[in-house]
């Protein structure tokens, strides 16, 4: 289980083995086929999130008992949560065809018309980012989703004429990060809904240790515990962690990754055991020395940090939320008082330093 040491089976870089015959351009590394490995194959190898995963292996058993499509699935939560995930999950369970696409790749009906006639019959569809459908197409998919049928209009101007094609029955799996974005017609039409939330620490170390069996890592617990407490409750964030801490441990000649190699890593990465990396605490402190620590508009904030809007809102907001340091308002984000403690500035209201 060690090997942290570099394979040498013929020598030389990638490219050069590449020039010689020796690998395919197109054949995957083996490491990079761990990676891809990573992400779990069936409910089971699914940890954390484990009442959404109770109910839907009900309704999965369900639908194979009365050998039916499963009813259209609604997926909600930050990024990096493992939305797409287990879509391929579901798919996986129900032994059916998966289809992948997102919403701003789908600009015109025939895009969709495409995909959605070429399902297999209890094919699993998945649409990320869902609530960038454009009207057209979104209105489109109401009658997919109900009739399975495709309304498709046939001609111009007097002579067009309104006709339904049949399509076979599938599982519309639909993902994003802003539920109240997606227009109530639609989220009325899916049977389930899965509402993704942070994972607690337990789950996140179960994670780092899954992950590291399989990138053939030894890690100890104290180190996949401090892993776990930087990850921001992501599974996302923590594998990817995960992957730098082994590129340290290896350069360093180091057999495993201990709790030194991890609190040296996430110094390196600027990322402390609270899971917060340089930008978010440069978000607090752009609120509170230029702000008065709030409130402030999202256009404003992102403006003053150089991001997007999106992303302020999709990747670091919700963390800080959860983590109590920010609030959103009717009048724009503010600071906490943990925010003054964690950042250790004067509060508005401590009369000083909080205490180290």
């Amino acid at each position: 289980m060690t090997n942290m040491k570099t394979k040498e089976s013929h020598g030389g870089l990638p490219s050069e083995l590449a020039a010689k015959g020796l690998l395919h351009p197109e054949e995957p590394l083996e490491e990079d086929n761990k990676d891809l490995s990573l992400r779990p194959k069936n409910l089971g190898e699914f940890l954390g999130q484990d009442s959404m995963k109770e109910n839907l292996a009900v309704f999965i058993r369900a639908a194979k008992m009365r050998g039916e499509s499963l009813d259209h699935l609604f997926l909600t939560g930050p990024p990096g949560l493992g939305k797409t995930t287990l879509a391929q999950v579901v798919a996986n369970e129900l032994g059916a065809e998966f289809r992948v696409t997102s919403a701003p790749a789908l600009d015109k009906p025939k895009d969709l018309a495409g995909i959605i006639t070429t399902l297999n019959e209890k094919s699993v569809f998945f649409i990320d980012e869902i609530h960038r459908l454009k009207p057209a197409i979104e209105e489109m998919l109401y009658i997919a989703m109900e009739d399975f049928e495709l309304d498709w209009v046939i001609g111009q101007g007097p002579n067009a004429r309104n006709i339904r094609i049949p399509i076979q029955p599938f599982t519309l799996v639909g993902a994003t990060t802003k539920a109240g974005n997606v227009s109530s017609p639609l989220i009325s039409r899916f049977g389930i809904t899965c509402r993704f939330s942070f994972y607690p620490d337990e789950d996140m170390e179960a994670i780092a240790k899954r992950s590291a069996r399989i990138l053939d890592i030894e890690i100890d617990d104290n180190a996949a515990s401090l892993l776990a407490k930087s990850s921001r409750g992501t599974p996302r964030v923590v594998n990817r962690l995960l992957r730098r801490v082994r590129d340290y441990a290896q350069v360093s000649a180091q057999n495993s990754i201990s709790l030194e190699t991890v609190a040296q890593s996430l110094k390196r990465l600027e990322i402390d055991s609270l899971g917060l990396e340089s930008f978010d605490r440069e978000i607090l402190k752009i609120i509170i020395e230029r702000y008065n620590g709030g409130p402030v508009g999202a256009e404003t904030l992102a403006i003053s940090i150089g991001e997007s809007v999106d992303t302020l809102e999709d990747y670091y907001e919700p963390y800080l939320i959860q983590a109590g340091l920010i609030q959103r308002t009717p009048r724009g984000r503010m600071v906490t008082s943990l925010a003054y403690e964690y950042l250790k500035i004067p509060g508005k209201n401590s009369g000083g330093l909080f205490p180290d």
